[in-house]
């Protein structure tokens, strides 16, 4: 299982830093969003792959199980996928003003109006 999902990051990181390297803005958005994906795969690939209990530990117990889940990297994907909603969100209303001002999706037509 540890293989496909290693293969699954690879494809996500590959195909979102080949999206990047595009001129188009779109794509560009697309592919940072690839990249928030294939990380949130590879924190969750990372905490082991393994079936545990609930970390949730009864008053009468006198030691934690050896098998609890880690909550951390759930917390931590949790926060990513928030976080990368926000960076989605914050980048579509960037290229909306550009795209009204500019009227073109091109980043090299972009620039040219810098001069």
């Amino acid at each position: 299982m540890e293989i496909e999902l290693a293969l699954t990051i690879g494809l996500l990181y590959g195909g979102g830093l080949y999206m990047m390297l595009q001129r188009n803005i779109i794509k560009l958005i697309l592919g940072v969003s690839l990249l928030g994906h294939g990380t949130n795969l590879l924190i969750f690939t990372a905490a082991g792959l393994t079936r545990s209990w609930p970390p949730i530990i009864a008053k009468t117990a006198t030691a934690a199980n050896e098998n609890l889940a880690d909550p951390l990297p759930q917390a931590l994907i949790l926060t990513a996928i928030v976080i990368g909603f926000a960076l989605t969100a914050f980048i579509l209303v960037l290229f909306q003003r550009a795209y009204t001002v500019l009227g073109t999706s091109d980043t090299d037509d972009m620039r040219a109006t810098d001069r």
